[in-house]
């Protein structure tokens, strides 16, 4: 595979954009995506938490990452990492005496059905974070910082963070976030209000009806392709589908292995489909039987079934993390994973086989597939 220090990608062409423990990389490739390259690290030594990229005007690749100097911001690069921007003093940070420290950026989302520029932060400590101008700067969603319940959250093992943002594809006004461990908030009023949407999903160790509130720990939401008002959630523990917009879930972990894990994907164009990465428990967060195995349904969790084809089938024991797990938006879809062992593995026919990118690097935080207009 070849290495450089950044690159010329033409429209068309794929770019995986890789955050680990020990900074960023960018693999890329044309739309066959058989020969990547690879550039990089770029952060060198710093953890890369989320990752997003906006198309044009010029195309820009977000980091949200630790700095040495000024902690938890969000970097960008409008050269395809050839240079990189990195505010002083931080660009996304908690009002003067909230008593907040930010810890981490934890997710980085689009949302260009309410502005072509705005981009949502999820951050640790949960709060969520709103930029116009393509990631360059950030203020906080103050409805949510200051919500009624926000003293009733509490922190999961990795801290209390706030990892997904769903802007609806429908709605300019409705967000759906997910927080671990208070679970899901959705906003019907643009961000100006906010109410929990746990109703369903069962608490761990909590009570044998499930409760409205927490403490939830969400760990993935995905929308369904087709239907956007069906949403997929692996939660923890637990897997779940709503088909009112996050109103109530039901649960659609039979036939799985395991109702624990961290990652969710959704099909980027066929509706009914997702796929998870089951890990065994709670406890021992690694495949099960040491075997590595996507778990696909193609009827909106009704059943589901096991693609391993080319993945490791014996004495595995890395594990893959809410965000390292992705899609592409080509025809067939590419599927690509990343695990806390370095490794990193790519599909180009929907998950039936799998081939490895690189089983070198740093721990595995993020991936995001996206393709160059």
């Amino acid at each position: 595979m070849e290495h450089a220090n950044s690159i010329t990608p033409h429209s068309g062409d794929l770019l995986l954009i890789v955050g680990t423990v020990k900074g960023a990389f960018i693999f890329s490739c044309d739309r066959n995506r058989r020969e990547f390259k690879i550039a990089g690290p770029y952060f060198k030594g710093q953890s890369v938490f989320s990752t997003a990229f906006f198309q044009d005007n010029p195309p820009r690749i977000l980091l949200g990452h630790m700095s040495m100097h000024w902690g938890a911001l969000v970097s960008w690069s409008d050269d395809f990492g050839a240079s990189w921007h990195e505010p002083e003093d931080g660009n996304i940070k908690f009002p003067a005496g909230s008593g907040l420290t930010l810890n981490a950026v934890w997710a980085l989302e689009r949302a260009p059905l309410i502005g072509a520029d705005v981009v949502f932060g999820g951050a640790d400590p949960a709060a969520l974070f709103r930029s116009d101008d393509r990631g360059e700067t950030f203020r906080p969603v103050e409805s949510l910082l200051n919500h009624p319940e926000r003293p009733y959250w509490m922190p999961g093992a990795g801290g209390l963070c706030l990892h997904t943002v769903l802007p609806d594809p429908r709605d300019p006004k409705r967000i759906l976030v997910g927080i671990s461990s208070a679970g899901m908030y959705r906003s019907d009023d643009g961000g100006d209000s906010w109410t929990r949407r746990n109703k369903g999903v069962k608490m761990e160790g909590g009570p044998p009806h499930a409760p409205h509130f927490g403490p939830q720990c969400a760990h993935k939401m995905r929308y369904d392709a087709k239907n956007p008002a069906r949403i997929y959630l692996q939660n923890h523990p637990g897997v779940y589908r709503s088909d009112d917009g996050g109103d109530s879930w039901i649960d659609i972990h039979a036939g799985l292995p395991s109702e624990f894990g961290f990652p969710l994907v959704a099909h980027p164009s066929r509706g009914d489909t997702a796929y998870l990465i089951p890990l065994e428990s709670d406890q021992f967060r690694v495949p099960l039987e040491g075997a590595v195995k996507v778990w696909r349904t193609r009827d909106a969790g009704t059943s589901w079934e096991p693609l391993g084809h080319g993945l490791p089938n014996r004495d595995c024991y890395f594990s893959v993390l809410r965000d390292a797990f992705t899609s592409d938006g080509l025809d067939p879809a590419g599927l690509y994973f990343g695990t806390r062992g370095g490794q990193l593995f790519a599909s180009r026919d929907e998950g039936e086989s799998w081939s490895s990118l690189a089983d070198w690097l740093p721990a595995v935080l993020c991936v995001r597939a996206v393709e160059v207009a």
